[in-house]
């Protein structure tokens, strides 16, 4: 009985230690995708100029506004925005417990892009604080809309049903959009949006979308623990003294507080909520409070690199970041739906 515990308690000590290793090594990653992302683009930064624009500005050197202006902005906007698609996935996976959730998936940025289109069409020149109100609400109703159209249904909600719904909503909306876009003239603004990119990130978009992402973040951490449990389905979950509907509402405000203020700034950026729990799980386990930190970290991390990959692929031109988030999801939602849809 002695051996066994010792085992146990060794096993558990070197999963810690590893979990804390690998999430140092993420960490390190994370700073070399951020050094990189600022180093390189159009115009190359010497890494003496970057250290010069950081603690000795000079507005009238280029390369110093270009690193201010531009670069630095861009680089934080793919961490945030990284960081939030990714813990809005792992949240909706732990909650719904469906290994195919994920905002781009079950209709929520596509609601909130639908309803950017609506903002373009009241007024052609919406402000920032517009965005990001009707980017909310279409987060929201584009998630309502697919767990309704789901309940609806006969057999109740499951994974792939889920997924169809999500893709059918996804599509209307889109469509709706197109046709908003072509009737009031502003579909070249809402290309941007539906191709999903940092290019145009600006200083003021990375400030008001700081405080939505961060509150977003925090109540995820806190949250947690409780998700956890969720994920153990619902009626452990009442054993276990939860209040799953409280949880439930919870979960889905932070959802669509990181999705909307991630879509106002970048567009609809696909499978990064879908990619990076499935990760995250196979090197922390399945205690959400790991998964949601170093979800947050890979999901940065991802969003960078792919950034980075875009800027080069097609020298001088820039490959939007959400085709190359397509290019890695679209094989492994696939793979997903195949393996879950065995069962069905």
């Amino acid at each position: 009985m002695n051996e066994k515990k010792s085992f146990a308690y060794l096993a558990s000590h070197y999963r810690a230690s590893f979990r804390w290793i690998a999430t140092i090594i993420l960490l390190l990653l994370v700073i070399f995708a951020v050094a990189l992302s600022i180093r390189f683009g159009a115009s190359d930064l010497t890494y003496k100029g970057i250290w010069e624009a950081l603690f000795h500005y000079d507005d009238t050197n280029s390369a110093h506004v270009i690193l201010h202006e531009l670069r630095l902005p861009r680089a934080i906007a793919g961490l945030l925005v990284g960081a939030a698609l990714a813990v809005s996935g792992a949240i909706m996976q732990g909650v719904t417990r469906n290994a195919l959730a994920e905002p781009s998936i079950l209709g929520v940025t596509a609601g909130a892009g639908f309803m950017l289109s609506i903002a373009y069409a009241i007024t052609k020149a919406p402000d920032f604080s517009m965005l990001i109100l009707f980017s909310f609400i279409g987060a929201g109703a584009g998630a309502a809309l697919v767990f309704t159209l789901t309940a609806l249904g006969k057999g109740g909600i499951t994974p792939v049903k889920l997924a169809l719904a999500g893709s059918a909503i996804t599509a209307m909306l889109s469509a709706l959009s197109t046709t908003i876009g072509l009737k009031f003239d502003v579909a070249k603004d809402l290309s941007y949006w539906y191709a999903g990119g940092l290019s145009s990130i600006q200083p003021l978009h990375v400030q008001v979308a700081i405080p939505f992402i961060t509150v977003g973040l925090i109540l995820a951490l806190f949250l947690s623990k409780s998700i956890s449990v969720m994920s153990l389905g619902e009626e452990v979950a009442k054993g276990l003294g939860q209040r799953t509907t409280l949880i439930r509402i919870l979960c889905t405000i932070v959802v669509l507080l990181l999705t909307g203020a991630a879509v106002s700034i970048v567009g609809i950026i696909g499978f990064v909520g879908l990619v990076v729990p499935h990760i995250v799980r196979a090197i922390v386990g399945v205690d959400y409070r790991w998964i949601i930190p170093v979800s947050a970290i890979v999901g940065g991390c991802l969003l960078l690199f792919a950034d980075i990959l875009g800027r080069v692929i097609m020298s001088p031109f820039e490959t939007p970041v959400g085709a190359i988030t397509a290019i890695i999801g679209v094989p492994f939602f696939l793979y997903l739906a195949r393996k879950d849809g065995r069962g069905l």
